[in-house]
């Protein structure tokens, strides 16, 4: 009974649509300064839906060092909703099906202003100059957006992401802090390093110790049949058109130590692994399936990602002693510098003033903030952190949850508690 009447009283506050005609949003938007081609979208959620390219200086700071236009999709629930950005921390592709509706505009029935992160697709400045990929870019990017848009959407305003994208969300709201009236990040890291070691501690005791041995065992079956596995590895890289900057047999080191991040990450049971009798083909498929050779590959579409990690977003490493013995590899300091980053990216020194900002303005401020985290996805080794005394940031953590944690699979008394506070901050 009570789920019922959350939810209507959710059905009460929040589902009334502006009756506008059916030009009126288009044509607002194309009278928004630095707004162009403004083209329809079809939508199964939203009255109108547009695809719009808003110029950006590549250096917020020194714009007249030129400028490209990023790719922002706005979906209209009504001009006296509340409004959405989402912070996309890659490619914004997904945003322009018509089946797309985040999580919170379907809660709230709000309007969603969804932006592409630059520097990838068609938010990649030509030519491609990596300088002014920095975070602080980004966030200047987001307040150009909303306070564009706040012309057309004056009511409550509220920031989200997903990973990366809620990375984006808690930098945007450091270095804008009054954009927005509150922010939700989904399963959002801030790390301290390329290779942040609080994940590899993680993955010494996540779940179970049947588990985490079920696993280790998978991972050295592979390695101790290296040999066989080689070949199977080379024809299906040729089939895929992948090439890599190091031999073979490090690529299929990279993917055994990758796997027990990936396969907890995206909450994959380890009834799934394959009996280690299994024969190689069987084992292999299940290999490649949790952590495939084209994350490692030159052709990798997330390049722009990689840079940003070793510049500043930071990532993880990973443990090697277990396996040290049938590794090929030596060691896998400084990879993400060796194997993933484009060979146009100049020489990068990692900066840890990102971590600290964000860091320091959690701590000295209490900003209305709502994190989601899953118990057992690496990514909340490096969770936002928790202080004392706060009353506005709130960190919930899914039992048993992965990345794809959300409000809308958290436990009946969680995800009451997270309606209720959503609630409040809007009234």
């Amino acid at each position: 009974m009570k789920r019922l009447s959350h939810l209507l009283l959710f059905t009460l506050l929040f589902s009334t649509v502006a009756s506008v005609s059916a030009n009126e949003l288009k044509d607002k938007l194309s009278h928004l300064k630095d707004v162009s081609c403004v083209e329809a979208l079809e939508s199964e959620h939203f009255a109108e839906k547009y695809v719009v390219r808003i110029t950006q200086p590549l250096d917020h700071k020194r714009p007249e060092l030129g400028s490209f236009t990023q790719r922002v999709v706005v979906a209209h629930a009504g001009f006296d909703r509340p409004t959405v950005i989402v912070t996309e921390g890659y490619g914004g592709a997904y945003a322009m099906t018509p089946r797309y509706q985040e999580e919170l505009s379907k809660l709230i029935h709000a309007n969603i202003v969804f932006v592409e992160h630059r520097y990838f697709l068609e938010s990649t400045p030509e030519p491609l100059n990596w300088d002014y990929l920095t975070a602080e870019n980004s966030a200047y990017d987001l307040h150009h957006i909303t306070t564009t848009f706040k012309q057309i959407y004056p009511g409550k305003w509220i920031s989200t992401g997903i990973s990366k994208g809620g990375q984006t969300t808690m930098i945007y709201r450091a270095y804008f802090p009054d954009d927005v009236d509150f922010s939700v990040p989904y399963v959002a890291p801030l790390n301290r390093a390329v290779e942040d070691e609080r994940q590899e501690i993680f993955l010494r005791k996540v779940g179970a110790k049947k588990e985490r041995k079920q696993i280790e065992n998978f991972q050295l079956e592979i390695l101790k049949r290296k040999e066989a596995m080689l070949p199977i590895l080379k024809k299906f890289c040729e089939e895929k058109n992948l090439t890599f900057k190091i031999p073979l047999a490090e690529v299929l080191d990279y993917c055994v130590l990758e796997y027990s991040f990936a396969l907890w990450q995206w909450g994959t049971s380890v009834n799934n692994i394959p009996s280690l009798d299994s024969d190689d083909k069987m084992l292999f498929d299940h290999l490649i399936d949790i952590s495939g050779p084209d994350y490692f590959s030159e052709t990798q579409p997330n390049a722009s990602f990689f840079v940003q990690a070793a510049k500043e977003l930071g990532y993880y490493g990973y443990d090697t002693k277990p396996f040290k013995k049938y590794l090929t590899l030596r060691h896998t300091h400084e990879y993400v510098d060796k194997i993933m980053l484009p060979p146009t990216a100049p020489e990068i020194t990692f900066d840890p003033a990102l971590y600290h900002k964000i860091y320091n303005y959690l701590k000295d401020n209490d900003p209305k903030m709502i994190w989601i985290y899953g118990e057992i996805d690496p990514w909340s080794a490096t969770r936002a952190p928790s202080f004392k005394g706060k009353v506005n940031e709130q960190i919930y953590i899914q039992p048993r949850g992965s990345h794809r944690s959300r409000i809308g699979n958290m436990p009946e008394e969680m995800k009451e508690k997270i309606l209720h506070q959503i609630e409040a901050w809007l009234r």
